[in-house]
């Protein structure tokens, strides 16, 4: 899901400081294009240099692109019901887990019971090995 940021005329307002500043060089660390694209945002660190002796004064931005992690989804849904769906967590456990319950008219209590204890036979019998 990718978030946008808004930032007003009023910094304030959302609690942001905006600056300009002039006249900087911006070294670049890029890993996914040779230079920076316009319009294509990145993500990374960006880092205000200063080095300073006697004679000199050197000021610049370095910007280092970070790796762009890929989201591993978390406990896999190994059946989806209209019931009920079954996820395997990390440790190799299965979970079954309730989807709401839509109570209205015509609602059997009798009929939604079976229907829960149908899918999780079904969901179950591909996941245990039949012992003959």
């Amino acid at each position: 899901m990718k978030q946008t940021i808004i930032i007003s005329d009023n910094p304030e307002q959302q609690g942001w400081n905006k600056n300009t500043e002039l006249c900087m060089d911006v070294k670049t660390y890029l890993r996914s294009d040779t230079r920076m694209k316009a319009g294509k945002n990145y993500h990374g660190v960006l880092r205000r240099d200063v080095q300073c002796d006697e004679f000199k004064y050197n000021e610049h931005m370095t910007f280092v692109e970070t790796v762009n992690q890929k989201r591993v989804k978390r406990n896999p849904h190994i059946f989806e019901g209209e019931h009920i769906t079954i996820t395997r967590h990390d440790d190799g456990t299965y979970h079954p887990n309730f989807r709401p319950i839509h109570i209205g008219p015509g609602f059997s209590v009798d009929r939604y019971a079976t229907e829960v204890a149908n899918e999780l036979l079904w969901s179950l019998d591909g996941l245990i090995e039949k012992s003959e």
